[in-house]
């Protein structure tokens, strides 16, 4: 199931694993809806261009490796989509 995150800074390397050499790795803070952190922050693959700042639905364990464009690859979180907003008014 999606959760929610904040992306708080990207990650260089000079040396990546084979397969992910192109793969872009941000650093990104768990949150709640209402915006609040929930657990540390953590490293997942971008696989639609999110940047700093952005609220971001990522996903985790083996279908991380799903949206990214090469299979068979070790990728635990990957991001698949940019939230632009939440409305919590109906929220119970």
């Amino acid at each position: 199931m999606p959760q929610l995150g904040k992306v708080i800074g990207t990650i260089w390397g000079t040396s990546k694993y084979p397969g992910l050499e192109d793969a872009k790795i941000q650093l990104m803070q768990p949150i709640a809806a209402d915006g609040k952190k929930t657990g540390e922050p953590i490293a997942v693959v971008d696989t639609i261009g999110a940047g700093p700042g952005e609220t971001v639905l990522y996903i985790t364990a083996y279908e991380a490796v799903i949206p990214y464009h090469r299979k068979m690859v070790p990728i635990d979180a990957s991001i698949i989509g940019i939230v632009d907003t939440i409305d919590l008014r109906n929220a119970k």
